[in-house]
């Protein structure tokens, strides 16, 4: 390979002067100075780029003291990232994942639209698939419970809880077995990333056509205040837990499928794998949530519980997790940025 080394350097060495200067940072305050998620994809980043760059010079007749100035560096990176862990966490604490996670999901928005188009679709789809052809429920919703007729099942879930604690003995139980299938359905979704996003496309489809399909189920029977009563208090958490869940598959998808340059797959699965681990951190904390909130309050419908009281927690809960989701972390710029 030929290279123009005089523009070769003049044009890398910008990269090699900030992993000098985080590295300086690191060694300078080692015990205090903690990165953000971040700044160590940016450290990893610089890092495979600096490496990658002295394996181009080593083939050519480069002046030694450039190259041995590349040799530190990766030298030092390299002591830096697995000399001590302590030094370069991939998450921080908890406090640090309760920015990391809003700004992983920012930094993705144009991901996130396709997400809600996607699962968007799939409840137009359901809801008019449901209300011009009844007999295509057994096909749209393949739950037994959701099979029926909505106003009977309405009548049955309140008698039922005008005599009796309609999960006394089983809240933990019934929580955390929702915890356990959601979290499951989470991380399949993400996981289909794997399918260069198809899978995971396919399966917000999928969930999109089984939530309008029910909606427009209900809305039709008149239930539509027992609809919002049962679904918004653990949907209005759970719902946008699988539609980032489905972000994060849909990023892996695309740095699959895409190079984005000259970069190699492990370079391109580098860059977003502190995103992936902190997105599905924060899903997976929603969906706890998410299973509690479902076991403890959306199956308890009037007389014990108003509607009224459901509905308006589901709304304040789905308010708030949107304001987090756009304001949480947003006094720090350098973690909104991948430089």
């Amino acid at each position: 390979m030929i290279l123009d080394l005089q523009k070769f350097v003049s044009e890398r060495r910008p990269d090699w002067e900030a992993f000098e200067a985080m590295l300086q940072h690191l060694e300078d305050d080692a015990r205090q100075h903690r990165f953000d998620v971040a700044d160590v994809q940016r450290f990893h980043y610089l890092y495979e780029r600096v490496a990658a760059d002295l394996t181009k010079l080593s083939t050519s007749a480069v002046e030694p003291q450039t190259r041995n100035y590349l040799e530190s560096l990766v030298a030092r990176g390299f002591g830096e990232m697995h000399g001590n862990a302590r030094r370069l966490p991939l998450t921080g604490s908890l406090l640090q994942l309760v920015t990391a996670f809003p700004q992983a999901v920012r930094r993705h928005f144009a991901i996130l639209l396709m997400v809600l188009a996607i699962f968007g679709s799939g409840m137009v789809f359901g809801g008019l698939a449901l209300a011009l052809d009844e007999t295509a429920k057994p096909v749209l919703m393949p739950f037994p419970h959701l099979l029926g007729d909505p106003s009977e099942r309405v009548a049955e879930e309140e008698a039922t809880a005008a005599k009796e604690d309609p999960m006394e003995g089983g809240k933990s139980t019934f929580s955390a077995q929702l915890m356990t299938y959601n979290t499951k359905v989470a991380i399949v979704t993400l996981a289909l990333g794997m399918t260069f996003g198809i899978g995971t496309g396919i399966l917000l489809f999928y969930n999109g056509v089984i939530i309008g399909a029910v909606m427009v189920d209900y809305v039709l029977a008149g239930e539509s205040v027992f609809l919002a009563g049962w679904l918004l208090p653990h949907g209005s958490v759970e719902i946008p837990a699988i539609l980032l869940a489905g972000q994060g598959g849909l990023l892996l998808g695309r740095t699959l499928l895409f190079a984005h340059g000259r970069r190699s797959m492990g370079q391109r699965l580098q860059e977003i794998r502190a995103d992936l681990v902190v997105l599905t951190a924060g899903v997976a904390s929603l969906l706890i949530w998410a299973g509690i909130i479902e076991s403890f309050m959306s199956q308890y419908h009037e007389p014990i519980l108003p509607y009224v009281v459901k509905i308006s927690f589901g709304v304040i809960q789905l308010v708030g997790l949107i304001a987090y989701m756009v304001l949480a972390g947003r006094g720090n710029l350098k973690q909104e940025q991948l430089k």
